[in-house]
C-alpha cells in the first residue's frame, strides 16, 4: 500500500483509527527525506495492514509545530492513537520493519496502563 498525504484536515481522523500508523515528516527540499522516501514506500509495501503517512512540513507548518517537529526527516509511530516512537534520521529498512514488528506486539492495555499512571504522577508532582 502507498503512504497517504496527512494534513490538518486528516491527521487527527487517521490517527484515531484503531491499529498502527507510521508518520513521515518530510520536505521536498530536504535531501535526508528524499533518501528515506524510497525506504518508507517499501516498507508501506511490505506492511499492508499499518497505515503509512507523510506529512509536507512546508505545507503543513502548523501541524508541524503542534507535534514539536525541529528535525526532517523525522518518523513517528502510533498505535490507538498514542504516540509510541519519535525519532528524527533517515531509518534503513531493517530497522523500520523491526519497529513496525515492536509496534504490532505491544500490549496495549499495559501501555495505557503506564500512560494512566504517568498522568497521575505528574499531576501530583
Amino acid at each position: 500500500m502507498k503512504p497517504i498525504e496527512l494534513n490538518a484536515s486528516n491527521f487527527k481522523s487517521t490517527l484515531a483509527k484503531p491499529g498502527i500508523v507510521l508518520v513521515d515528516w518530510w520536505a521536498t527540499w530536504c535531501g535526508p527525506c528524499r533518501a528515506f522516501a524510497p525506504i518508507f514506500d517499501k516498507a508501506a509495501a511490505a506492511h499492508p495492514d499499518v497505515t503509512f503517512g507523510k506529512v509536507d512540513t512546508d505545507s503543513e507548518q502548523g501541524l508541524a509545530g503542534q507535534h514539536g517537529i525541529q528535525s526532517i526527516p523525522t518518523l513517528m509511530i502510533f498505535r490507538d492513537g498514542i504516540l509510541l516512537y519519535s525519532q528524527p534520521g533517515v531509518v534503513p529498512l531493517a530497522a523500520l520493519s523491526d519497529l513496525v514488528g515492536q509496534a504490532q506486539k505491544l500490549d496495549m492495555a499495559q501501555v495505557l496502563q503506564q500512560a494512566q499512571a504517568a498522568h497521575k504522577t505528574a499531576r501530583v508532582a
